[in-house]
């Protein structure tokens, strides 16, 4: 068929490293051999990072998706509010900062509607009609600023990065108003940072991949840039301008998260 076709060509074969962005690009490209990395850098996957780090397991879920509160249950995890929810009673939310200083739970079930929805519906492909039945599929990485070098080597050691295995980097992005993908420059920014990594690590990288690391090699500001995109000024207006700070943390984290079965954990 003419649209497999127009696919085939679309998944940059040759390449260790690929990249490209939103939920059609993680359903559609990547196969079973692959490791594919969620990049939601404002801010789930921040946010995972910073949970799985201090030993919270993390589920994504779809941000309006129906199923969240019996999904916590089923699992026994408490589950993220609004940022503009929090309190005393509902301290987690998808704010890294708020899940710096929240109190420890073994299992939070994190809605949002781009990374974690991304995740979810990747995880979702991989399970039967048993949610305890797995079937072949990618592995699944949460990827930030703050993990690079973590996340590098795990996937690595892994043999991932070569063109039978290679790491898809998925920018997540944001919405329109509408709902259509907003590019967002803070998530080519996170990939372009692991591509960096992975390239000094020894893996080839597509065309697309390279203008990613290109773009995070040709930052001198990291943490401006991320504070003064679209995304940054967005959060910032809403009062939350320490994440950016927090999102732009290159390497404070020593592990990587990576999902096993339905949640995110630290590796």
């Amino acid at each position: 068929m003419v649209e497999d076709a127009l696919v085939d060509s679309f998944r940059q074969a040759g390449a260790g490293v690929r990249f490209d962005w939103g939920a059609t690009a993680a359903a559609t490209l990547p196969g079973p051999t692959c490791a594919l990395v969620v990049v939601d850098v404002l801010s789930f996957t921040t946010a995972v990072s910073v949970a799985t780090g201090r030993g919270i397991a993390v589920v994504p879920h779809a941000l309006g998706a129906p199923g969240a509160a019996d999904l916590a249950e089923r699992l026994g995890a408490a589950l993220a509010v609004p940022r503009r929810e929090r309190s005393a009673a509902h301290p987690w939310t998808l704010s890294p900062g708020a899940l710096l200083v929240a109190p420890r739970t073994h299992r939070l079930v994190l809605p949002s509607p781009n990374g974690s929805a991304i995740a979810a519906a990747v995880a979702g492909g991989r399970r039967g009609d048993d949610p305890n039945e797995r079937t072949d599929g990618p592995a699944v990485v949460a990827g930030c600023v703050r993990n690079v070098t973590a996340t590098v080597a795990w996937l690595v050691a892994r043999g991932y990065g070569t063109d039978e295995r290679p790491v898809w980097l998925i920018a997540a992005g944001e919405r329109w108003p509408g709902g259509s993908l907003r590019p967002a420059l803070e998530d080519q920014l996170g990939a372009g940072a692991l591509a960096d990594a992975l390239e000094r690590s020894g893996c080839t990288l597509s065309p697309e991949a390279r203008a990613a690391a290109q773009t995070f090699t040709g930052t001198e500001d990291l943490h401006a840039a991320i504070a003064r995109c679209a995304s940054g000024r967005e959060l910032s207006a809403m009062g939350f301008p320490e994440e950016a700070e927090i999102a732009a943390a290159l390497d404070t984290d020593d592990h990587a998260s990576v999902m096993d079965g339905e949640m995110f954990v630290r590796m």
